[in-house]
This record gives C-alpha cells, structure tokens and sequence, in this order.
C-alpha cells in the first residue's frame, strides 16, 4: 500500500465510524424514549424512523453505484458525508421541532440517511479496496471494525451527551449536531487527500441490473440466496431496533442501552473468529448453522424474560447474526452462480435493503413482545432456505464449476 493514500484511508474509516453511531443510534431505547416523548407518539413509533434509512437506500441503490464508477469514489463519498450530516443535524432540528411536524422532518431525513449510506458504500467500499489493494478482504474487514467499535461505544456516549431543555426534556441534540459536524469536517477533508482513482473514471458502459434480469434464468437456488438476504438482515435490524424495548418491557430493564456494546463485541468477535473459519469450515455451512444459532437465542429470550438472557442474546445475535452473515450470503453467491453472480448478489442487497424498510415498518406497529415473535418467525424462513440451500450445495457447485 502507498503511504500518502494512509490518510485517505483513515478518512474512509472514520465515515464509518460515525456511521456505526448513526445507523444504530435511533435503536436506543432512551433516546426513542427522548424523540418520543418530543413527537408526542410511542417509542416503538420512531422504528418507522429506522426504516426510513432502509427506504432511502432503496432509492438510492439504482444510481448509486454508476455514479461512483462514472464520477469517481471521492465524490460518492463526498455526497455521502454531506447527506448524512444532513441527516445527523436534521433529526436535531426535528427534535426542536416538536409536535409541529417534528415527525415528518426526522423521516425526510432518515431518507437522505439511507441515500447517503448508498453513496458511502458505493464510494468507500471499493475505495478501500483500491488503496489496500493487497488485501481487499482486510480492507473491508476494516470497515465493519469501526463500525462495530462505535456501536459498543455508543451506550457510554449517551451518558455523556444527553441535556435537559428549558422545557425539562430530555435531549440528545449535542449527539446528533456533534456528529453531524464531524461529517461536515470529512466531507472537507475527502477533497484534500489523494485517492488512487482520482484521475479514473469508468470506461465504457457496464450493463445495468434491469438490462441483465432480462436475459437471467433463475433456479430455485438462487431464490432462496435473494429471500435469506432478507431474512438474515431481518434477524439483525429487528434486535438492533426493538430488543431493548423488549427488555424495558419484559424483563424490567429500566435502561437496557448496554445491550448495544454486547451486541458490538459479538459482532467483533466474529469479524475474527468467522475469518478464522470459513478457512476450514464452508461459507455455505454458515448461511445454516448461525440462523440455527440465533433462532435458539430468540426463543430462549422471548421465553426467559431476564437480563442475563437479554446481554448474552445481545452478544450472540451480535456475533451470528449481524457478523458477516449477510457478507457471507454475497461470496456463496458469486461462487454458486458465477454468471449471474452481479446480479443474484446486487438483488440480496436489494432484498436487504427491502427487508430493513418493510419489516422496520410493520415492527413500528407492533408491541416489543410481538416484533420478538415476527423476529422468530422470519429467522425460521431463514434456517428452512439454509437448509434447503446447503442440501443442494453439491450439485450447485457441480452446476457451477461446468458453467465455467
């Protein structure tokens, strides 16, 4: 690796950083609590919030990519800071906004959150890659580590960030705009430091997804990877979002925000120990054995009702479910269905970003006891797909390996 792209690179890192406070920080029960009392709604009301995010990325998804080809990673990561302090700073003035459509604002703004989370990943992901080009599989790798190291250290920030207004409500504002700020800051420096393709752009025309599900032939197979894509994202996004609400409720946790730093450490751990292991152990075996793993967790917490339950159901979730799982979906898939293998993975990323907005959604109307019982349901889908997946593993890789 080149060492003046270095501070590139820890700018790259440090989108994602904040990222990893941003994408979680509207699952924290004190501060939907906060929003809430704010917006004069329920707290499982501002999921909907979280499933703007999901939305924005679905609008996003189509142009996203080409335009990170065409104009370079530096402006795809440069639109994406700016939307997410847009984003950041708006759920601010949102919260000042109160009942007089504050609402409405912080939904606008999760929608550029999630168009903005389009564009980073349109822009970094491969930026990173381009820039520790030895090791494109530790660059990525780095990217889920900052955002695993925010999100543990979220719960102790909180503590650190919230106010009371003149009115006598609880604020976490300073979080928001503070974060928002450091974005706005990113956003300034992507333009001072050289990247490895700030002279490229994309030559010639790639075909785009619509043009090539016209000529794709789907198997069963292929299905069931696109439909686990959204279960296993269901499996994460409804934890992440509702189990502490579940905890405040059922198992008398008046603040269940440490839940978020164990959920943190089993997906850091997993970074590791799943690297480890899919050197001896097939990815395939994965996309079975961890939904088995969490769908045991989900069961043991909706029946137990403890604290105890809650923290290890947080670590382990954290660990099967949120670490690499959805990642690992994406390599089976570029080895079982080597040409259509852009399209089947652009689709499990289409039917992520599907599953975080419709399942978010419909969780927003539902009581914490519920969404736990909708969580286990989907991850069942999930484990039945893995299972018929892995039954055909042989004879897809036999399919496969003649396709070549």
């Amino acid at each position: 690796m080149n060492k003046k792209y270095l501070p590139s690179a820890l700018i790259m890192y440090l989108n994602y950083f904040i990222h990893g406070v941003g994408c979680s920080i509207l699952g924290q029960a004190v501060i939907k609590e906060a929003l809430a009392a704010a917006w004069g709604v329920e707290a499982m009301a501002i999921t909907a919030i979280s499933a703007a995010l999901g939305l924005g990325r679905l609008i996003a998804l189509p142009f996203a990519g080409p335009l990170s080809d065409k104009l370079g990673r530096r402006i795809s990561t440069a639109i994406g800071s700016a939307s997410y302090a847009v984003y950041l700073i708006g759920l601010a003035f949102a919260f000042s906004a109160g009942q007089n459509g504050g609402y409405q604002i912080a939904y606008v703004c999760a929608i550029i959150g999630g168009i903005s989370n389009s564009f980073l990943d349109t822009g970094i992901y491969p930026a990173v890659a381009e820039i520790i080009s030895s090791a494109p599989g530790v660059a990525t790798m780095g990217i889920k580590f900052f955002i695993a190291i925010a999100q543990m250290l979220l719960p102790f920030v909180l503590g650190v960030a919230v106010t009371t207004t003149a009115t006598g409500m609880v604020s976490y504002n300073p979080l928001f705009i503070g974060c928002g700020i450091i974005y706005a800051v990113l956003f300034v420096l992507i333009f001072l430091f050289p990247l490895p393709d700030s002279e490229q752009k994309a030559e010639g025309k790639s075909e785009g997804l619509i043009a090539s599900l016209k000529h794709t032939n789907f198997s069963f197979e292929s299905i069931a990877m696109i439909v686990i894509g959204f279960t296993c994202t269901g499996t994460f996004q409804l934890w992440l979002n509702c189990a502490q609400n579940f905890a405040k409720e059922n198992a008398g946790w008046a603040n269940p925000s440490i839940m978020q730093t164990y959920y943190s450490a089993g997906t850091l751990m997993a970074l590791v120990v799943t690297s480890l292991l899919t050197r001896k152990i097939k990815d395939v075996r994965f996309i079975l054995v961890y939904p088995v793993i969490c769908l045991v967790t989900l069961v043991a917490v909706l029946i137990g009702h403890s604290q105890t339950l809650m923290i290890a159901g947080a670590f382990i979730i954290g660990w099967a479910g949120a670490g690499g799982l959805l990642q690992i979906v994406s390599s089976v898939c570029n080895m079982l269905f080597p040409k259509i293998k852009g399209t089947v993975t652009a689709l499990v990323m289409i039917a992520s970003s599907l599953c975080n907005y419709t399942i978010l959604t419909a969780a927003s109307k539902m009581a914490p006891s519920h969404v736990m019982i909708m969580n286990i349901v989907l991850t069942a889908i999930g484990v039945l797909l893995g299972l018929f997946v892995n039954a055909r593993y042989a004879k897809m890789v036999s399919l496969a390996e003649s396709d070549e």
